[in-house]
């Protein structure tokens, strides 16, 4: 099983003929997604890996079915992209862009929410599911391998790091989910929890966060509805005191977002914390085995 994206998601690609979108729709393909369409305005007629392209997204899916959507756009065009997408009748969208205007990015997850469309990022390197053989993202495709762990993540290096060991120490995975590194994004841990916890394949969740923000907090508050074995590593050890780090989300304010303070409220709520990418692999052998 997986969650949010299956093997049955047919897959758009907003801006499928730029650089970025040709080469990822050509990777996407590779790993098995069923990439049924692109869409770039002016292009309606031309393929890219023999997948056609569209003006508009409403056209794409009235001749596609498509469901789901994944945004290779400019940043100051990516809210037009996403509203286009959600209009027209997109469930799923992943929205790949960084430096998206923070207002831009509230405006589409508003609306997201009204439509009651899923939406992961700004900011993100989107989601796989390993055993479905169906990606939407930047994600490098040989490091995943299908299994019983879920991660969930706000650095996309650092994930893919984790998934690596993951996969040589024997643990495949369920669905790994890339939250986006912005202030506003579609989804929070405990959103991505929670669909980890319906999902019985999955028997163990790893969490993947970083100084700056509340996210991780306020997950911990959560675990024990989870019900599932939680190992968690958290970047930004080394970050000197008060200096913004890495992503726009990274921001500690009142107490809240340090390092200290998140893996007190994770080691508190029965969460195994390393401090190491390279360790979770032997703690989540350790909780599994408890479990």
């Amino acid at each position: 099983m997986a969650i949010l994206l299956t093997k049955d998601s047919k897959i758009l690609v907003q801006g499928m003929t730029g650089n970025q979108g040709r080469f990822h729709s050509k990777q996407m393909l590779a790993y098995g997604s069923q990439v049924v369409g692109g869409v770039s305005p002016g292009k309606s007629g031309t393929q890219v890996e023999g997948v056609p392209v569209f003006d508009t997204v409403g056209d794409a899916v009235e001749k596609t079915g498509a469901n789901a959507s994944i945004v290779f756009v400019p940043a100051p065009f990516a809210k037009d992209a996403a509203f286009e997408a959600m209009e027209g009748g997109i469930k799923l969208l992943v929205m790949i862009p960084e430096h998206i205007p923070v207002q831009d990015s509230i405006d589409v997850a508003e609306r997201a929410q009204e439509l009651g469309v899923t939406l992961i990022g700004p900011n993100t390197f989107g989601i796989i599911s390993p055993g479905e053989k169906t990606k939407m993202g930047i994600m490098p495709n040989h490091i995943y391998q299908p299994g019983p762990v879920g991660v969930v993540a706000r650095s996309g290096t650092l994930s893919y790091e984790i998934a690596f060991s993951l996969t040589n120490g024997g643990f495949g995975q369920t669905t790994v989910v890339g939250m986006g590194g912005d202030p506003v994004v579609g989804q929070t841990f405990i959103s991505v929890l929670h669909h980890f916890k319906d999902d019985p394949q999955t028997k163990a969740v790893v969490m993947v966060g970083e100084i700056g923000g509340s996210s991780e907090e306020e997950a911990a508050e959560y675990l024990k509805e989870l019900g599932k074995p939680v190992v968690a590593y958290l970047a930004g050890r080394a970050a000197p005191p008060g200096k913004r780090m890495g992503h726009a989300g990274a921001i500690i304010e009142r107490g809240r977002g340090t390092l200290e303070s998140k893996e007190k409220a994770l080691t508190a709520a029965g969460a195994s914390v390393v401090t190491m990418p390279w360790q979770v692999v032997d703690a989540l052998r350790e909780v599994m085995a408890k479990a």
